[in-house]
């Protein structure tokens, strides 16, 4: 029997660097051919479509499937399972499959499902990988306190304290057989020291951390896990274990067109007010700057914003700006997109 094609489950939260650590291993990936499956929450592909202006032979524009407006581990049947079956059918296959999960996917249903007998005889989970924005978590947006929420249930049995985004952020520690402390350049030495701490406290034993700046990572290191993830369900606990499906209700998206953007710096400051007024999680997107031949990448999480020229605009598509913004279900989109455009 042929040798099994490793796959590599990229997990974390929103904003925490995913793309960018791709990106790094497209460029340095010692010969390996790759194909990407991306996922998106949202409609628009930003993440894919930044990847394929990395122009590498490795990873062609023909090796990267965006799976769009919807979240793998939600739409395994539909669609992952599909994409996969295409590139096994395919007589180049890869030598590696890179899969990006949303931020806001669970990773173990998509581990779960490399186990089905169409996939399992084909391809196994090298690892999986989950990106830590190191001053998100070192700032405390995803710390818990169990002994407090336990206190407060008990003076108030009403109350649901459960916060999604911690849900998530459990999952994705606990499926993973390496993690990432990416952003670490941001941080002081005790800062580093005190987050991976109590992060390692959190996980496995052997689970495997690793400290990087702007997801760049040698390729050696990342690849060749042989964790075999699919056979490993066990070990890999899940706050959703015990639910029949897994729903999105508590978060959503939108797409907003704001038109060409006669001042960056304007934008940005209501971006920030929209941001701080309306609790968005993330906003991703294009923008066509006025006088500029170039196009603008802008991301952002929380309040952090940033953005990069990633090539020139092409003479036959048509210059527009938009931004996906991402945030809890009952976010008011008409005040966001007032704050944002007026």
């Amino acid at each position: 029997m042929s040798q099994k094609i490793p796959a590599t489950v990229i997990t974390g939260f929103l904003g925490a660097g995913k793309t960018s650590l791709i990106r790094n291993l497209i460029e340095n990936a010692n010969g390996k051919k790759l194909a990407l499956i991306i996922n998106e929450f949202g409609d628009l592909g930003v993440d894919g479509d930044v990847l394929k202006g990395c122009g590498n032979e490795n990873c062609t524009e023909e090796d990267i499937v965006e799976l769009a407006n919807g979240c793998i581990c939600c739409t395994v049947a539909d669609d992952f399972l599909p994409t996969i079956q295409k590139l096994l059918d395919r007589d180049d296959k890869p030598d590696h499959i890179i899969v990006e999960t949303s931020g806001l996917a669970l990773p173990k249903p998509l581990v779960r499902a490399f186990g089905w007998p169409e996939v399992r005889t084909q391809v196994t989970v090298d690892g999986v990988v989950t990106v830590i924005d190191g001053p998100a978590y070192s700032d405390g947006l995803f710390a818990s306190d169990p002994i407090a929420v336990q206190e407060q249930r008990e003076n108030d049995e009403n109350l649901d304290h459960d916060s999604p985004l911690e849900e998530l952020f459990e999952d994705q520690l606990n499926c993973a057989d390496m993690i990432i402390f990416n952003k670490s350049d941001l941080l002081a030495d005790q800062d580093i020291e005190v987050a991976t701490s109590e992060i390692r406290d959190r996980v496995r034993s052997s689970v495997k951390m690793v400290k990087t700046s702007h997801g760049k990572i040698d390729a050696r290191v990342l690849l060749g896990l042989d964790a075999a993830a699919e056979d490993d369900l066990a070990a890999r606990p899940s706050v959703h274990d015990d639910a029949d499906e897994h729903e999105h209700d508590d978060f959503d998206s939108y797409v907003l067109d704001i038109g060409e953007v006669a001042s960056l710096d304007t934008l940005l400051a209501k971006l920030q007010n929209a941001i701080e007024a309306h609790g968005i999680l993330r906003v991703k997107g294009f923008l066509s700057l006025a006088g500029k031949d170039m196009r603008l990448v802008l991301q952002g999480v929380g309040n952090r914003l940033q953005h990069y020229y990633d090539r020139d605009w092409n003479p036959e598509e048509t210059r527009v700006s938009k931004l996906v913004i991402i945030g809890e279900h009952d976010m008011d989109q008409s005040a966001i997109t007032r704050t944002i455009l007026d």
